[in-house]
């Protein structure tokens, strides 16, 4: 403590701390009730009488024998107690009361045995929070008829159908109906069950652990995560799906012809992760939570394996995959399964901007970390880049491009990012002799058009372009000519009327993908009629020269060395340009 400063008491703090001691004390409050009764009633007071003073001494009487009682229960000395109609809560004396005041004198604690008439205690009112009914079920609300027993001896009848009550993963599917489970839950209970290691589950490791998921999980969802996801965690990652998508590729009766090309699995296994990935993580965060798969369709489509044909489905779709694999194939001209700006920009015949496409690899939308070392993506972030550039009605979509177009980060599109796009745009209409669109006229369109929330910051967030219906229009207008041209030639009007029409018809990428499936289709069809009909051509060649070469045939060799007459060398043969 620093010298010359002496510590004094504060004389009022001190006075209103030993008022609310002796304020706080039972016979204090007992007194102050008495006078209350006596005002009320119309009685003269005087605080000398000596009915006040037999008063407060029977309290004293009272206060002694319920001491003994309630002696060990704590006591704040600081706490005031409010007067209150049950004066029998008999709180302990603070120890701060002085015993030189004659009402707030320190009572002892007698030793004697004194009796004292107890009060019926009403019965306390719940508390507000006990009343509110539960309403938050992170892993589903419970049922309450649900039968655990019930279950687990429907299944314990399945497992007896099985040699040594074990079954393989082939039989699996028998146990996930027992279980009132879609049938491809069957690779997931299997797993879940330690099945992995040894090849089969027998009837009671299979019990312990789907009645720890029952007892634990009251929804598809949370029961789904369960079986799928890694020890300690609470959500999936994209490897958690792959034992699940290759007993779907395995055994799924449309997918027959895959099974044999086992090269392609990988592919296909990738390229359903990240569709499931682009519509059910909604966070962007690379994991799937409860929550997000319960707000999506993924596992009503899951139910429909069985039933419906694969390519009727939104994850699974061969045909989708088939489309997209081929238009990277087409762009991966090393085929090392990586594309780099230059092969990307390629794509639809150059339609896509170069500064998009340097967004694309900035890391803005991608996961993978060649994007920013070797400046390539992997087939898993094209797949993400052509649903988005053939679909940007979706919210997966708006979001993906919104965040290349964000060039500061700070969540709105401002007027200078909107112009650093619209200038590429602007110099490739020039090259074409086509007219640009000033900007400022271009911007007070796709205001007109989005109709953004605050107007006069000129700035237009990611809530405004979900809003809008229109977002692909805005969005091809500032990085994919081909189709900003497309918008240019049509009628406003009849652009909104049909973008209201195909909200209820099938999406953008729905038609995308059939016609581009159609096309491959019909290229391949007309490759291998080419090839038959040369076949057929080179046939009647052949067997036109046969008589001519058919003695000769039979009396050399396949393979003969060259006649002496056949003095040219190779080296020395004059190439025409047309060859080169």
């Amino acid at each position: 403590m620093p010298a010359g400063k002496i510590l004094q008491p504060v004389l009022k703090m001190k006075v209103d701390e030993l008022f609310l001691c002796w304020l706080s004390e039972t016979p204090t409050q007992l007194l102050l009730k008495d006078y209350l009764r006596r005002i009320k009633n119309g009685e003269k007071i005087n605080i000398g009488d000596c009915d006040d003073k037999e008063s407060l001494s029977a309290n004293k009487h009272n206060l002694y024998a319920s001491q003994s009682v309630l002696d060990n229960l704590p006591v704040s000395p600081l706490t005031p107690c409010s007067p209150s109609s049950q004066l029998t809560s008999n709180l302990p004396l603070s120890p701060l009361s002085s015993p030189r005041t004659g009402l707030n004198a320190r009572v002892r604690r007698s030793t004697g045995v004194k009796t004292v008439q107890q009060k019926k205690e009403e019965p306390l009112k719940p508390a507000l929070s006990q009343t509110i009914p539960k309403f938050y079920f992170p892993r589903g609300c419970p049922a309450a008829n649900m039968n655990i027993d019930t279950i687990i001896e429907k299944i314990e009848k399945t497992f007896c159908q099985f040699p040594n009550e074990r079954v393989t993963l082939e039989d699996m599917g028998k146990v996930a109906k027992a279980c009132d489970c879609p049938l491809y839950w069957k690779a997931p209970l299997f797993y879940a069950a330690g099945g992995e290691r040894t090849g089969y589950v027998s009837v009671h490791k299979f019990v312990a652990m789907w009645r720890k998921v029952l007892q634990n999980c009251f929804d598809d969802s949370s029961k789904f995560i369960c079986l799928l996801m890694k020890p300690g965690s609470n959500c999936l990652e994209q490897e958690d799906f792959i034992p699940f998508l290759q007993d779907v590729v395995n055994t799924n009766p449309h997918l027959t012809f895959l099974k044999e090309a086992s090269e392609f699995h990988s592919r296909y296994i990738t390229t359903v992760i990240q569709r499931i990935f682009y519509t059910v993580n909604r966070s962007w965060s690379g994991k799937i939570t409860c929550t997000e798969l319960r707000k999506s369709s993924f596992l009503q489509t899951v139910a429909l394996l069985e039933e419906d044909d694969i390519n009727q489905l939104d994850y699974f779709s061969y045909e989708h995959f088939y489309v997209i694999y081929c238009k990277f194939w087409e762009l991966d001209t090393d085929h090392d399964l990586y594309i780099d700006q230059k092969d990307l920009a390629r794509h639809n015949d150059h339609a896509i901007s170069n500064r998009m496409i340097e967004r694309i690899f900035s890391g803005c939308v991608t996961r993978g970390r060649k994007a920013q070392k070797e400046g390539k993506i992997g087939y898993d972030d094209f797949v993400w880049f052509l649903i988005s550039e053939e679909d940007k009605k979706t919210t997966t979509s708006i979001e993906y491009w919104f965040r290349c177009m964000d060039l500061d980060g700070d969540g709105v599109l401002s007027m200078y990012e909107l112009e650093y796009f619209y200038e590429e745009q602007c110099q490739k209409m020039e090259n074409m002799a086509i007219e640009p669109l000033p900007f400022e006229d271009c911007l007070c369109q796709m205001l007109d058009l989005v109709k953004p929330h605050c107007v006069g910051n000129g700035k237009i967030t990611l809530r405004d372009l979900k809003n809008c219906k229109q977002a692909n229009v805005f969005f091809d207008t500032f990085f994919n000519l081909e189709k900003y041209l497309d918008h240019e030639q049509k009628d406003p009007f009849s652009i909104l009327k049909i973008g209201e029409r195909e909200s209820q018809d099938i999406s953008d990428w729905e038609k995308y993908a059939a016609e581009e499936y159609d096309i491959l289709v019909a290229e391949d069809s007309a490759g291998d009629q080419w090839n038959d009909g040369c076949d057929a051509e080179l046939n009647a060649l052949d067997n036109q020269m046969a008589n001519e070469v058919q003695f000769a045939t039979d009396k050399r060799p396949f393979f003969e060395v060259p006649s002496h007459q056949l003095n040219m060398v190779l080296d020395d043969y004059e190439y025409e340009e047309d060859f080169e």
